[in-house]
């Protein structure tokens, strides 16, 4: 399959190596990467805030950048949930016919990477090995926009040598959401809170999640605490192999 690799602007600037580790997984299962060097923002964080007309070129960018694809995956419930949702309501709204229709292709072959793993590949075992403890945190856009279900979990059972513990309470909220943690700094200090405390009453060395601005919110948080945790995309656990094992250099916090 000829797959569209999409990093986020996130992925981009903080956590390139998940990035890389969603290529080169992909890649040691087989299949052609295509990485346009011209993506910029989802825009997301415009239409959240209110400002739905001024991402029109940023909507216009990924559908054409994308349109000869056979799939797009993005390493982020959060991103992806913003192309297959948000952006038609902006070609809707504010483009012309020609880019609603080329939205609509777009969106419909667009997957976070747990959901094209499992639900499109029809992939569990990815052959990983990491050989520590981990807890995994259900990010909020995976969980109830995309409804990921336990694509992540199957992906993470599978894993040779890992050590799997249940996050209490792993429904909850970190307290990220964008511009909320700025806004609602009190809430979402204390949503954090209690995501960390939860972290570390599984005995995990490593919390992992599917979207960096999750890890970048919790991987602070433990940071802060000095926590023994470190913060890992689930992207970088499925890359690892006994031949190329995570050596956690790159590591959040």
């Amino acid at each position: 399959m000829r797959i569209g690799l999409f990093a986020t602007c996130l992925g981009d600037t903080l956590f390139p190596d998940a990035v890389k580790a969603t290529a080169l997984l992909l890649a040691r299962l087989g299949h052609e990467i295509v990485f346009p060097p011209g993506q910029t923002c989802c825009g997301q964080m415009h239409i959240n805030t209110g400002y739905q007309r001024e991402p029109l070129p940023l909507v216009r960018d990924f559908a054409e950048l994308f349109a000869n694809v056979d799939a797009v995956v993005l390493p982020s419930g959060s991103c992806a949930g913003s192309v297959r949702h948000q952006h038609q309501l902006v070609a809707d709204r504010y483009g012309d016919p020609p880019l609603r229709a080329a939205v609509r292709r777009v969106r419909a072959k667009t997957y976070e990477l747990s959901e094209l793993l499992v639900d499109v590949l029809g992939v569990t075992d990815v052959g990983a090995y990491f050989p520590h403890r981990v807890t995994y945190h259900p990010t909020c856009h995976a969980l109830r926009v995309l409804r990921v279900g336990d694509g992540p979990l199957r992906l993470l059972r599978a894993v040779e040598g890992i050590d799997l513990v249940e996050l209490p309470q792993a429904e909850s909220c970190c307290g990220f959401g964008g511009t909320f943690a700025l806004k609602n700094a009190d809430t979402s200090a204390a949503m954090l809170a209690d995501k960390t405390a939860a972290v570390l009453a599984t005995g995990a060395g490593v919390c992992t999640a599917g979207d960096a601005s999750c890890l970048l919110h919790i991987g602070g948080g433990l940071s802060r605490r000095d926590a023994p945790v470190r913060t890992l995309h689930l992207a970088q656990i499925l890359a690892a192999t006994r031949t190329a094992p995570h050596t956690f250099a790159e590591a959040h916090p």
